[in-house]
């Protein structure tokens, strides 16, 4: 009997192992790779792609609602310029802080676009969904979480959400305490504890480590936190210094303690791929470089941004998509991955037995 018990023993133990191990899909943004980044579409298209975790970017509208959209601005998504053409800060952005909810759902959503020399609306994408087809919005939040807990009670899967709190750093300058907004939305539809289907993401380290000390604690919430990586010149987030707004200095996250720095406050990390391996990388030599080896010595799960299979978006280092899979899954081994095109990392992962 003993042996017997034994041996169920080192099988728990066995498949404990293995389900620590599951390597995750993130869908970015939805489905984006074929429908407008952040639309019911693209989230709808998205679940039905199974992918582990569906993404939501949050930002705040004037009047204290949660919409969701990459960007604090809603130019390059919408016709906001069209029809709202005296809204634009001095800058010539429109930021979504300066309409209400009812006229930001007034906009049409369509595929990303950057504006040429001339003002002429350039697609970021070409090849993917054409600018201004069909009608698409901009939606809350709250809808979001409601779309997904919906389909995981009609169909019976346990798709969970990874929203990132945007730019907290801009809205607490505008008055607004997103933070707290987002975690009042998540304690709402159950989003309590680190068992909850759910990883909260920020690339503001203050922030984070504000939500970690005081925000969940007082809340009694738990949840699982990523600290989202960046490089100072992106400008992700941003401090007051002499009464400027300067770019806050991530260089200490690149340091050898760096990881473990981290790991005081989150659960893990969202660098950018290069981050992790060398872009002078060759095919018959792929450099992981040394954040890698700390943000697994310090404990922390490792979901890099972005995969795309675009043209131009595959490394000189791989030989298509699935091989750039196979180099971050199998040979750096991180923990996820997110993606604009989850139905090709699903079924990668599928077709080399990795996780599903």
């Amino acid at each position: 009997m003993k042996t017997l018990k034994a041996i169920a023993f080192s099988a728990l133990l066995t498949l404990a192992s293995v389900a620590q191990a599951k390597q995750i899909v993130i869908a970015h943004r939805g489905a984006s790779g074929y429908l407008p980044e952040h639309t019911m579409a693209a989230k709808a298209m998205a679940y039905a792609m199974k992918p582990d975790f569906i993404e939501q970017d949050v930002v705040m509208t004037k009047d204290d609602e949660l919409v969701v959209l990459h960007d604090h601005y809603l130019d390059r998504v919408t016709d906001v310029a069209q029809k709202f053409p005296n809204r634009a800060r001095p800058d010539g952005r429109y930021y979504a802080i300066d309409f209400t909810l009812e006229e930001i759902k007034s906009l049409n959503a369509t595929e990303g676009f950057n504006l040429d020399k001339n003002g002429k609306q350039t697609q970021i994408f070409p090849e993917r969904f054409p600018m201004w087809k069909s009608e698409f919005k901009v939606h809350t939040f709250a809808e979001e979480i409601e779309l997904i807990q919906g389909l995981n009670k009609t169909l019976g899967y346990d798709i969970g959400i990874y929203p990132e709190i945007k730019a907290p750093w801009f809205h607490r300058s505008e008055g607004k305490d997103i933070s707290l907004a987002v975690l009042k939305t998540l304690k709402e539809y159950g989003y309590t504890s680190k068992d909850s289907n759910v990883y909260l993401q920020c690339f503001d380290p203050i922030e984070l480590k504000r939500i970690h000390d005081e925000l969940l604690p007082h809340m009694h919430m738990d949840l699982k936190l990523v600290q989202l990586m960046a490089y100072n010149d992106w400008n992700e987030t941003m401090i007051q210094e002499n009464g400027q707004f300067v770019p806050y200095d991530y260089n200490w996250m690149f340091q050898p303690d760096g990881m473990e720095k981290v790991a005081k406050y989150a659960d893990g990390i969202g660098p950018w791929k290069p981050m992790l391996v060398d872009d002078a990388s060759t095919k018959e030599n792929i450099i992981i470089l040394p954040l890698v080896e700390a943000t697994k010595k310090a404990g922390l799960k490792i979901h890099p941004y972005t995969f795309r299979s675009d043209e131009g978006r595959i490394p000189s280092y791989a030989n298509s998509f699935d091989d750039m899979l196979d180099i971050f899954y199998n040979k750096v081994k991180v923990d996820g991955v997110f993606t604009d095109y989850p139905d090709k990392v699903v079924n990668f992962l599928h077709s080399n037995d990795i996780s599903k």
